[in-house]
């Protein structure tokens, strides 16, 4: 994820890390190169390469923008729902961290049966993490996913040893209850964060969008070239900008859980439950916060 602040109206044009224009610029050059070809050969040339009525592709245009548009809301939509789920794990696991605290018999000193529980805690993270970048591999690879342990097999010796400690007294039922509460909202979020790595939106969608936008930004110089002559390359760059960058923006926020840019940093929010429970059972040597290289925060 991009973590800065908002750059200069001096650095506005020339921010690279954290604009989309280091995914698209083949395709604004290409557009570009064409743009050029198109406009000298209609100059030397203007039968054979003759302008078309920019009527049909305005109407195009339009609707290119208006089907962008209801993609990205979509793209964008799994994204925050990522996110609220990821911030009920964290939320679940500092729960975890509180209710546990009744098991510690001396005060600051975390017993071994809390240890166990929060360090299950912090492996379910990471294995969340793992098990969730490698359905994204195997997708963007077309190659399955290596095996890995589902991380919900972390948290049924946890909820055994829940049990385990309310029949010997260590717990009292309320608390027990609590405590399965909050593995069933891990659980819960768990399960989401696979639905949304398994179910894409629909392909058909996405190559019909990629299509009509490589095709509307190659005949796009046939309709300027008349009206603005050597200005063409421009106008047709800036358009092709603009269309590019929504289509490639919305293929980064559709998912979530990978490595791009714009993708969420499920590895920072790991090791964010890992510091917490850390320091929750007493521990000073702890990893270090989470912190954004290059502007971005994975």
């Amino acid at each position: 994820m991009i973590v800065r602040s908002r750059p200069s109206l001096l650095t506005l044009f020339f921010v690279l890390k954290g604009s989309i224009i280091l995914r698209t610029w083949p395709q604004l050059a290409a557009v570009g190169v064409l743009s050029v070809m198109v406009v000298a050969a209609h100059r030397q040339a203007p039968a054979l390469v003759p302008g078309i009525n920019p009527a049909p592709l305005t109407l195009i245009g339009i609707a290119l923008s208006v089907f962008l548009s209801f993609r990205n809301n979509a793209c964008y939509d799994r994204w925050w729902e990522a996110r609220k789920l990821w911030g009920q794990i964290i939320q679940s696991a500092r729960d975890i961290a509180r209710q546990t605290v009744v098991l510690d018999e001396e005060p600051g000193k975390t017993s071994l049966e809390r240890r166990d529980i929060l360090t299950a805690i912090i492996t379910f993270g990471k294995g969340a993490v793992e098990q969730l970048r490698q359905k994204m591999e195997g997708r963007e690879t077309s190659e399955p996913a290596l095996d890995v342990r589902p991380a919900d097999v972390i948290l049924h010796p946890v909820a055994a040893q829940i049990g385990q400690l309310l029949r010997q007294g260590r717990l009292a039922p309320v608390e027990a209850l609590g405590l399965n509460d909050s593995l069933s909202r891990l659980t819960q979020a768990l399960v989401g964060c696979e639905r949304l790595a398994n179910t894409p939106l629909p392909f058909a969608y996405t190559l019909l969008l990629h299509r009509t936008a490589y095709l509307f930004c190659f005949l796009l110089p046939f309709g300027l070239t008349n009206m603005l002559g050597w200005s063409t390359p421009l106008a047709a760059m800036l358009v092709a900008y603009t269309f590019f960058g929504l289509d490639a923006l919305g293929e980064e926020l559709e998912e979530p859980f990978g490595l791009m840019p714009n993708n969420l940093p499920i590895s920072a929010y790991a090791t964010t439950i890992e510091i917490h429970l850390r320091s929750a059972m007493g521990e000073t040597d702890l990893p270090p916060v989470p912190i954004a290289k290059d502007y971005v925060l994975t």
